[in-house]
This record gives C-alpha cells, sequence and structure tokens, in this order.
C-alpha cells in the first residue's frame, strides 16, 4: 500500500533546508518539490523566486509540522 504525501511547508530555500535538516534528524524522510528547477531542466521558462515545497507521509505529517512551527517561530524573533 502506498503512503498518501502531503504538503508541510512552501516557501523560500533557506528555510526549506533547516526544515529538511531536522526532519532527517528525527527520522523523517521529506520529498523536496522544486518547480522553477522541474521546468528549467525541462526546458521551459519559469518564475525563479526559489521557493520549495516540502512533503511528507501523511502518517507522518504531525511531528514534521512541529518543526516546521519551531522553525518558523525562530525566524520571527
Amino acid at each position: 500500500m502506498k503512503s498518501k504525501e502531503v504538503k508541510i511547508y512552501s516557501g523560500n530555500r533557506f528555510t526549506a533546508q533547516r526544515i529538511e535538516e531536522k526532519l532527517n534528524e528525527v527520522g523523517i524522510n521529506p520529498i523536496i518539490k522544486d518547480a522553477t528547477e522541474s521546468a528549467r531542466l525541462a526546458g521551459f521558462a519559469a518564475n525563479i523566486n526559489g521557493e520549495l515545497d516540502i512533503h511528507v507521509r501523511e502518517d507522518e505529517k504531525d511531528k514534521a509540522m512541529i518543526i516546521v512551527r519551531a522553525i518558523a517561530a525562530q525566524q520571527k524573533d
């Protein structure tokens, strides 16, 4: 049975990398989607805003969102 993916973050590359590192530390393997890079590789022009989407398995969403919220709170300080 295949697990469903859910998006937990969409935003700048710097924050996405921090989230990815923390998720990996707790054993969650995130899926990083970069529409800009995908479009570039396919030969299409794209809006180059550097935003990434992070997806995780649906059953890991709650644990992952704790990390996303913690990093977002740190950035507000």
